[in-house]
């Protein structure tokens, strides 16, 4: 096989982003969601007792909702299959629950991951609920938006919500000591230049993975300062939707941190919603109101 790989001019095994390389090959390796997956947490005592309910992953990105999927239908005995509410439609649907409902006569179970399931529209989501209903799938939905927002109150209620944490500074540290053991190299940074990418980063631990190996790859020969760090990977764009969650978050700690009396806090909120690219009318129509 590796003969035809090289007449061809290809590698059997193409490189892959460090992030791919170091995704979790068991929940336990999942950090910086232990309310979720310690040995209390819900979602560890479903696949211990391999028997899973279906459930919405609802978490920024990079906090291993498509891991914890993957891992889950692994460590319970399920069959995995995976749908993107971005790329696929009422055919792919169609599909997907006739293939679960063959597994189901063999007896198979299927876990059924719906990424960005909020992107379905009304419609969509109510064709899930029969599928669900029979147990022909146990569906799991991975989404950043507010599923009370987004989803049917049809399909929540046969659903569990559960909440992934944003990854703190710990958590962050753990995949940065990983990704070292991984590369056998300490990355190029100066104590207070690797405190700043763990800040930059912003709790997403697949965009710090992706930093450490931009890092990884200029091989340099000295630990590098902040303000080279800075150089090097430029600033992150701030996450802000402008209609959606993150837009009424914001304008919420504001009121609040008005009403608390709290000035630092008041002109933080603001900077942050002007340096995203707020409206500034409607800045000052929700400060008239407050």
């Amino acid at each position: 096989m590796a003969d035809l790989f090289e007449a061809a001019g290809l590698t059997p095994q193409q490189p892959s982003p460090l992030a791919d390389r170091l995704r979790p090959q068991k929940l336990d390796e999942v950090v910086g969601q232990e309310h979720l997956l310690g040995p209390e947490g819900p979602i560890r005592r479903m696949a211990e007792a391999r028997r899973l309910s279906s459930m919405i992953l609802w978490g920024p990105p990079g906090t291993g909702k498509t891991t914890i999927a993957r891992l889950l239908a692994k460590e319970a005995g399920y069959e995995f299959q995976q749908l993107s509410a971005v790329f696929s439609g009422v055919a792919d649907l169609k599909k997907a629950f006739e293939l679960a409902r063959t597994r189901r006569l063999a007896g198979q179970a299927t876990l059924l991951f719906v990424d960005e399931i909020h992107r379905f529209n009304r419609a969509q989501q109510d064709g899930f609920l029969p599928f669900v209903e029979e147990g022909i799938v146990t569906l799991v939905g991975a989404t950043t938006e507010n599923p009370s927002f987004e989803l049917n109150g049809a399909l929540l209620s046969r659903c569990q919500v559960y909440v992934l944490k944003r990854l703190d500074e710990a958590a962050l540290e753990a995949l940065l000591a990983k990704a070292e053991a991984h590369e056998e190299r300490s990355l190029p940074l100066e104590p207070e230049a690797r405190a700043a990418l763990v800040a930059l980063a912003d709790g997403d631990g697949r965009y710090l993975l992706t930093l450490s190996e931009t890092l990884f790859n200029i091989a340099s020969a000295k630990p590098l300062t902040t303000k080279e760090l800075g150089q090097i990977l430029q600033k992150r764009s701030p996450a802000y939707d402008k209609d959606r969650e993150e837009h009424y978050n914001l304008i919420s700690a504001l009121h609040k941190s008005i009403r608390g009396s709290d000035p630092d806090a008041a002109l933080y909120w603001l900077a942050r919603m002007l340096h995203g690219g707020e409206d500034p009318l409607f800045i000052a129509r929700r400060l008239i109101r407050a």
